[in-house]
């Protein structure tokens, strides 16, 4: 493991996952930089435009199996070290995904091996605790460490932090609370001081919360475009339109992530047991072992929502993702069978046709 790769995150962790046969021919580089289908790569020495081989890109059964930003992959670099070709993806230590947005059902990565999520909820209308819990569960999914940014904080009170503070604490006790200003710059040392050297960490967070303008502040300066938020709408702007890995000074990295209007899920099981904790601890004390938790007489869910130990708005968005995921999830599966059997024709075809 050299000095220049593990200045951009490279551990003992990804140094056990090594492929020797790879490494033999090929070189150890990072994804920075995700604009569509073109792709940055680092070696801890410079930036490199790069593409993906044909047989990567061609072999890949689904969009899991090709690189996104914070991802070390396998390259070879060219003319100077001025362009590269990525032959393949090292496994993973962390995944943060997604349903796309829209009716299509298909994964979409958002980023690879991050260590810690910084989930931001603003102070003013836009604080959603049903939305929190959403980033939670997608988070907690990827085996993510999340932190609870709460921004504009200078828009309301102490007492109404302190109110906002209290009922994130309540749906997730042990996650980590930051409250912070970037117009005034109240606190932003809390957040500089959350960030360690060598760690990765990426902005989750809807449009207008102040991502780009807390990454501003970190860097010191005004580096990524920012726009206003919309009165009429009461939404934000879209600011950050790919994804980037940015080093800061103290030696972290970053991950500045497109603004997120839709949080579909697939395969959250782990996640939603994590962020949903207390509620599976209160199926376990049902009366029925086959409690539909609805009407039925001794179910500890619907007493605790009864005495208001248990949030029926909390406890009705736990319903409403793990119906989404299962149907999310039979969608997914017959589309890849689907893709499957066409892959299978194509070759077919194709072997046909040379014969």
């Amino acid at each position: 493991m050299t000095n220049t790769l593990k200045k951009v995150g490279f551990d003992d962790w990804f140094q056990e996952q090594l492929d020797t046969t790879q490494t033999e021919i090929h070189e150890v580089a990072r994804v920075v930089a995700v604009h569509k289908n073109r792709y940055v790569i680092s070696n801890g020495e410079m930036d490199v435009f790069a593409e993906l081989s044909g047989h990567l890109f061609y072999t890949a059964d689904s969009s899991t199996d090709l690189p996104t930003v914070g991802d070390w992959v396998y390259a070879d670099f060219y003319d100077e070290d001025t362009h590269a070709i990525i032959h393949g993806v090292i496994p993973r230590k962390t995944l943060l995904k997604r349903k796309v947005a829209g009716k299509l059902v298909d994964l979409q990565l958002i980023a690879a091996n991050i260590d810690v999520a910084f989930i931001i909820q603003s102070a003013d209308y836009n604080f959603n605790l049903r939305r929190l819990e959403r980033y939670l569960v997608m988070v907690n999914e990827g085996g993510i460490t999340p932190v609870v940014l709460l921004s504009k904080c200078d828009l309301v009170s102490q007492s109404e932090v302190d109110e906002l503070k209290k009922s994130i604490t309540e749906i997730a006790p042990n996650v980590r609370i930051v409250a912070f200003s970037s117009l005034n710059g109240d606190n932003i040392d809390g957040v500089k001081e959350a960030l360690i050297p060598c760690q990765t960490y990426c902005l989750l967070g809807s449009s207008g919360v102040g991502k780009t303008t807390l990454l501003n502040n970190l860097l010191g300066s005004e580096q990524l475009r920012t726009q206003s938020v919309s009165k009429k709408q009461n939404k934000g702007k879209h600011t950050t339109t790919s994804r980037e890995l940015i080093l800061l000074d103290n030696g972290a990295m970053l991950i500045d992530t497109p603004g997120m209007r839709e949080l579909g899920n697939l395969s959250i099981d782990a996640g939603m047991d994590e962020t949903f904790s207390d509620i599976s601890a209160l199926a376990e004390q049902c009366k029925f072992g086959n409690c539909t938790h609805t009407n039925e007489k001794g179910c500890a869910i619907l007493a605790a929502i009864e005495s208001g130990a248990l949030s029926k708005q909390r406890y009705e968005n736990y319903l409403k993702m793990k119906k989404e995921s299962a149907f999310n999830e039979l969608t997914y599966f017959e589309k890849r069978q689907k893709d499957k059997n066409f892959g299978k024709l194509v070759k077919a075809t194709m072997k046909n046709k040379n014969r």
